[in-house]
């Protein structure tokens, strides 16, 4: 089952510098971040905003890339195959290669792409208020540039996961930009501006 997603093409309505791909947190839906495109002003950039495969226990419209209400992450395994597909794929209908693909995330769709985006040869990967469900391991090849920002009054998910994340893989190689603001768990205008920056660097 191939994922649903919105796709937002460059304003400049030339073809894309590159792809941004931006995963929603858990309960939120492929809609929930697609007002960030236009507020990071990166208008030779296409957009991609894709829906998780579950539907969320509790939020009516809401959807989940795994259960978070049980220990096992159930659906985990199921998730991790389509989006590897799906990014797989991506070149193919867009016509922009891995190498300028940035694959980020929000809470837990952070988690999902701190995950997923160590086996592809991406431009860079972003992980915002989110954490690691996994434990890495070496892998064969270099890891991808990653920004990693988090409130330090988060109360959803702890700065301590973000912390941790960031040594993990400053451990397996990767350059990481790390940092915190006094923010609970958002997106805030300050980070707006890291990202931009974070996109332009890996992509010139």
């Amino acid at each position: 089952m191939a994922l649903k997603f919105i796709s937002i093409p460059p304003e400049t309505r030339k073809p894309p510098h590159g792809l941004i791909v931006i995963l929603h947190g858990w309960g939120a839906n492929a809609e929930d971040l697609t007002s960030l495109a236009p507020m990071l002003r990166l208008p030779e950039y296409q957009f991609i905003f894709p829906q998780a495969p579950f539907p969320h226990p509790q939020a009516p419209l809401g959807r989940a890339w795994y259960a978070l209400e049980t220990p096992e992450y159930k659906g985990l395994t199921e998730t991790q195959n389509q989006v590897k597909e799906w990014l797989e794929s991506l070149e193919a209908s867009t016509g922009v290669p891995l190498s300028k693909t940035i694959l980020g995330g929000f809470s837990q769709g952070g988690a999902m792409a701190l995950d997923m985006g160590r086996y592809f040869p991406l431009a860079g990967l972003i992980s915002l208020s989110g954490y690691l469900h996994f434990s890495p391991e070496p892998l064969d090849h270099p890891l991808s540039p990653v920004l990693i920002v988090h409130g330090k009054q988060d109360p959803v998910v702890p700065v301590e996961a973000a912390q941790q994340a960031r040594n993990v893989f400053q451990q397996l190689g990767a350059q990481v930009e790390y940092q915190e603001f006094n923010m609970g768990h958002e997106i805030r205008p300050e980070v707006l501006g890291l990202i931009r920056s974070f996109v332009m660097n890996c992509m010139p």
